[in-house]
């Protein structure tokens, strides 16, 4: 009797999962068939499509996922991964995630500790943004548009490019993504003086669940205000930011102060902390921990290296 019942649950979870299986590939096709009969130019969006029939399709979705725990054998993998090249490819794939019931990972830069923009538990596809990546500075208005592929550094770049004396609060991790960076509130050097990467956006393009292209003003100041720290993934695809940029000095200083336990750095990171919110907000101080060998053989000690940053 055992028997029979094992062998009863066994042809059920056969059936079970030769169902799940078919209903993704059946997802799969028609999603693909969506995306392309849909789409004004078929033969664009189909050259940013990736499914893993693609020999294309492991290089292309590892190649900024930034995290090796979410590049296992067992993390979960999108049935279809989509490079978009213009908003109106956007456009099309969340129609047709919408209507075939596909969840939709937004990538960025691939920094994020949580995998979201890149794994779920449910049948899904990536929108990979890197191809979305254009700058636009302007040094009269002390503005720049930014789309959401863009990486920190290539906005740096751009704007040393035109300015010596413009700059924007931002992350020190140059290959962080704008689009993950400004929607998760975005925290640099700067904040003391200048406030969040957040703080400083003052417009977006957003395309929303129905398809719609929308800015500021048409959005709205709440979906304004939850795009700019509320994760702006969870409320469209944010496609580009305008930002305000800031006035800094051409030259700054920069000096470090190292310091181990034997030296009593833990006294002096105890000190700064009362200190911190009282200095110049023209000096950031930053403190970074490190191991290294001790005096004594067999020991290692932690090393306190505060950065000072002096304008």
């Amino acid at each position: 009797m055992a028997t029979a019942i094992s062998s009863l649950v066994s042809i059920a979870l056969v059936l079970l999962f030769s169902f799940v299986f078919a209903t993704s590939a059946d997802n799969h096709e028609n999603f693909i068939q969506c995306l392309t009969s849909h789409s004004m130019n078929a033969t664009s969006i189909s050259q940013v499509i990736y499914t893993p029939n693609n020999s294309s399709y492991t290089s292309v979705l590892d190649f900024s996922l930034q995290n090796p725990r979410f590049q296992t054998p067992d993390t979960p993998k999108p049935l279809v991964i989509i490079t978009p090249l213009y908003e109106s490819h956007i456009q099309v794939a969340i129609k047709c995630g919408r209507n075939h019931g596909l969840q939709i990972r937004i990538r960025s830069g691939g920094h994020d500790y949580e995998g979201l923009s890149s794994v779920s538990h449910v049948p899904f596809f990536i929108l990979d943004l890197i191809n979305i990546r254009s700058i636009s500075v302007d040094v009269e208005n002390s503005t720049a548009w930014v789309q959401s592929g863009a990486t920190l550094g290539e906005l740096y770049y751009r704007i040393a490019e035109k300015s010596k004396t413009l700059a924007f609060p931002a992350g020190v991790c140059t290959t962080v993504g704008v689009g993950g960076y400004f929607s998760g509130g975005g925290y640099g050097m700067l904040a003391r003086k200048f406030g969040l990467a957040a703080d400083n956006v003052i417009d977006a393009r957003v395309i929303d669940v129905n398809g719609r292209i929308l800015d500021r003003e048409s959005m709205g100041e709440d979906l304004f205000w939850a795009i700019r720290g509320g994760s702006g993934g969870s409320f469209g695809v944010v496609i580009a930011w305008k930002i305000n940029l800031v006035q800094v000095p051409s030259i700054v200083s920069v000096f470090s102060v190292p310091r181990t336990l034997e030296q009593n750095a833990t006294m002096l990171v105890h000190r700064w902390q009362y200190i911190a919110d009282k200095i110049d907000k023209n000096l950031v101080i930053s403190v970074t921990l490190n191991t290294v060998n001790s005096s004594e053989e067999g020991n290692r000690s932690t090393s306190y290296i505060p950065r000072l940053v002096p304008w």
